[in-house]
């Protein structure tokens, strides 16, 4: 363990009796074999396992009662859309959200970002404005906010990085000037696994009269979020790393400025009244979701909430802490293995290289002893060249992982080691 990572954690309650095994059952695709190996599954920030209350939900629609939802006034319908309306108000609560009306059912955390870049930023942004990144963002809220930079004349500032995988302490209230129009900002870091400090941030930027949104595709699964705590104004994030179905995800904003928002897209359930010479646009959440949204997806999301509600979200972060301290022991022991990203407050997030042995290597060689990792630039070049690497090895945790899994791990990693050096 990093000691000066493990000295200045905050602490947090430990849950000793947390039974990963028995959740991992929940799981079937974690009961298979690859390459005739028990198959240890570590690429959860790419995308989660779903349990089997997610995959019955979204058969259970598409056996009994697939039909279009809200303007139908059949039966099946009715199904319909009890089912996606009861999974928005799941969502609300799972985030703690004032009302369904700020839920937006997109495609993901990425659909969720452009939304905003284009409907919030693109009628109101100018030439010379400013939009505050970090060094860390994912590509999904890195090229949105160009794109809308190409279109108004706006320009991007960026937060630098620690060699620790930090934001360098200061750096943002430094950067806000009176151009300052937008912060957009991982909740946590896919490549890094850095929880940056988003409460005392958001705080900073409304000092500055400068709304927020929160991409939190990485922090979702892993720790207990409140919207209204955070005070953030919108928040981002993808069914699919949550234990639910591919193709659904969520974008939050606060009432207040979602009502005077344009519409993104039109067509479908974004309208109230057609016309050759005006269009009326309907009430919220709806004014946002044009044409025939992802049902079974939707109901699926609901299940992964309705599940991970069951498992307790705090039983969650405190045993992926556990299991991140544990993985990290494990690894450190690995010769000439280097961890990229040492935050002293991070998920479960392991992102590592061995000298002499290229990343996309080690992963085939992982492979073959049945673990499954992911290797590359994970979405987040600016975060290699930050490090100076090319790409990075990445294990990444979920609750249904174990202590075993880790050792698996490290013993492949140390196979690869004595394969290619």
């Amino acid at each position: 363990m990093n000691a000066r990572y493990d000295r200045l954690r905050k602490p947090i309650a430990v849950t000793a009796d947390f039974d990963a095994p028995r959740w991992r059952r929940d799981f079937p695709a974690l009961r298979q074999r690859v390459h005739g190996k028990p198959l240890v599954y570590l690429d959860n920030a790419a995308t989660s396992q779903k349990p089997r209350i997610v995959i019955d939900a979204v058969s259970e629609y598409y056996q009994k009662f697939n039909s279009n939802v809200h303007r139908g006034v059949h039966h099946l319908s009715e199904l319909a859309t009890e089912a996606f309306e009861g999974a928005r108000e799941k969502v609300r609560h799972f985030i703690h959200a004032a009302s369904v009306r700020e839920i937006i059912f997109v495609r993901g955390a990425t659909e969720a970002i452009n939304l905003v870049a284009q409907s919030y930023g693109r009628s109101r942004f100018k030439a010379g404005d400013e939009i505050i990144l970090s060094e860390m963002e994912h590509h999904s809220n890195i090229v949105p906010w160009q794109l809308l930079c190409e279109q108004t004349g706006a320009v991007l500032r960026v937060i630098p990085i620690t060699d620790a995988g930090e934001l360098e302490p200061g750096a943002c209230e430094k950067l806000f000037t009176s151009r300052t129009r937008f912060l957009a900002l991982a909740h946590v870091s896919n490549a890094l696994g850095t929880v940056n400090p988003v409460k005392d941030m958001i705080a900073c930027a409304h000092e500055h009269h400068v709304p927020v949104l929160l991409d939190g595709a990485q922090a979702v699964p892993h720790l207990p979020v409140d919207v209204r705590e955070l005070g953030c104004d919108f928040y981002a994030f993808s069914g699919h790393k949550m234990f639910g179905p591919t193709g659904i995800g969520v974008l939050y904003g606060r009432e207040a400025l979602l009502q005077n928002m344009p519409p993104w897209q039109g067509g479908g359930d974004m309208i109230r009244v057609v016309r050759f010479d005006q269009t009326l646009y309907n009430d919220l959440p709806y004014r946002f979701e044009a044409g025939t949204p992802d049902i079974a997806g939707a109901i699926g999301l609901g299940a992964a909430v309705d599940y991970l509600e069951h498992v307790g979200m705090p039983a969650i972060e405190a045993y992926e802490r556990q299991l991140l301290d544990y993985g990290t022991e494990q690894l450190q022991r690995v010769k000439d293995l280097k961890l990229v990203g040492t935050a002293r407050e991070k998920v479960g997030v392991l992102s590592f290289s061995v000298d002499g042995i290229h990343p996309h290597d080690l992963g085939t060689i992982v492979d073959r002893e049945g673990v499954a990792i992911r290797t590359g630039h994970h979405c987040a070049m600016p975060v290699m060249e930050r490090f100076h690497v090319p790409a990075t090895a990445r294990a990444s945790l979920a609750f249904y992982n174990t202590r075993e899994d880790l050792d698996t791990l490290a013993r492949a990693v140390e196979k690869a080691h004595q394969v290619f050096l």
